[in-house]
């Protein structure tokens, strides 16, 4: 709070007692008061007023700087009013109970709201459960009955398995922390067990998988790390430029402090220019308008399951040669739950 500021919102006050003043000696002249006696009355009455207005300003002053000071503390600013005392001017506790009381509000409207979507994220969750049962007899029935026209079928059935699998994890990625156990995982089963679920696809695109030094174990969920693997090799069978023979590499490489997953395509990589966005909400960028059917959620989802796992994920790409996905596990046995 500034002085000036102060000044400003009382000047009409201070215009007021000058013109009370100028009144009273008006009056005092007219009665013939000695002008000794009314500079005295003058000197005092202005005294008074400069020891009132100190008084408020400093006392103001304190109140409002507590509350800007305590603001910038505060991660979550809304918090302000369970943080400030009991003012000592009426100001003050207007503002207060104002503060309370917009609080108050809301909550009431956060917490109505946090209903709200957990009741859409459970119909969502019942929904996906719902309908990969059809799926999976489709699947099974495009698998057991041979044909051309089984074989485009069951391409597409997969596709929509995916699909539906993104929802479920989308919904569950908020959260996640309800539905996931931290404990020691094998990377060459959980990459195994990925390569055999997209291994038609793999096989359709004459995609051929390579893998290095995958004989670790680290810790995360074994069914949280297949689902953002499958996303990033879902991801990656989407770009693979025609006439190059399409790669993809997954190693591993252990450190005294973490063990760092490598996940490497040799497609058309990502410009410069989009590199810094592909983790965020709904960002196609140059290779999503390609026609390949992006829609800006699978790393989203995989950027959003790996903060809330404790891992760090992180892209290296250039343009037209490669893109590769690191992700580091720390090692820590505090997370694993025996």
């Amino acid at each position: 709070m500034k002085l000036t500021d102060f000044f400003k919102d009382r000047y009409f006050i201070y215009i007021a007692c000058a013109f009370a003043f100028a009144v009273m000696v008006l009056f005092m002249g007219a009665f013939h008061v000695q002008i000794q006696l009314i500079v005295i009355i003058g000197v005092i009455f202005w005294i008074l007023i400069i020891i009132n207005e100190t008084w408020e300003f400093f006392r103001k002053k304190g109140f409002y700087n507590d509350i800007f000071n305590k603001l910038d503390s505060l991660d979550k600013k809304y918090l302000i009013s369970e943080m400030l005392g009991s003012p000592r001017f009426y100001e003050g506790q207007l503002l207060c109970e104002i503060l309370q009381q917009a609080d108050k509000s809301m909550y009431e409207n956060a917490a109505e709201y946090r209903r709200s979507a957990s009741d859409f994220r459970e119909f969502i969750e019942m929904w996906v459960h719902e309908i990969k049962l059809p799926v999976s007899s489709l699947l099974l029935m495009a698998h057991n009955n041979k044909s051309e026209f089984s074989g485009k079928a069951l391409e597409q059935l997969r596709r929509i398995d995916g699909y539906t699998d993104t929802v479920l994890y989308y919904a569950r990625s908020e959260n996640a922390e309800k539905d996931y156990l931290i404990n020691e995982v094998s990377l060459k089963r959980t990459v195994s067990n990925v390569a055999v679920k997209n291994r038609e696809n793999l096989l359709l695109r004459g995609v051929s998988l390579s893998t290095e030094g995958l004989d670790l174990n680290v810790l995360t969920d074994g069914k949280w790390l297949e689902f953002i693997l499958g996303q990033l090799l879902s991801n990656s069978l989407k770009f693979f430029p025609e006439g190059r023979e399409a790669e993809i590499k997954i190693s591993a490489e252990d450190f005294p402090d973490r063990t760092v997953l490598r996940f490497r395509d040799n497609g058309i990589g990502i410009s410069e220019n989009d590199l810094p966005y592909i983790f965020e909400k709904s960002f196609t960028g140059e290779n999503g308008r390609l026609g390949a059917g992006s829609t800006g959620m699978g790393l989203y989802i995989v950027k959003n399951l790996c903060g809330r796992l404790g891992h760090d994920i992180s892209v290296d790409s250039v343009k037209g040669e490669f893109t590769e996905f690191s992700i580091a596990f720390v090692k820590n046995d505090f997370y694993k739950f025996k």
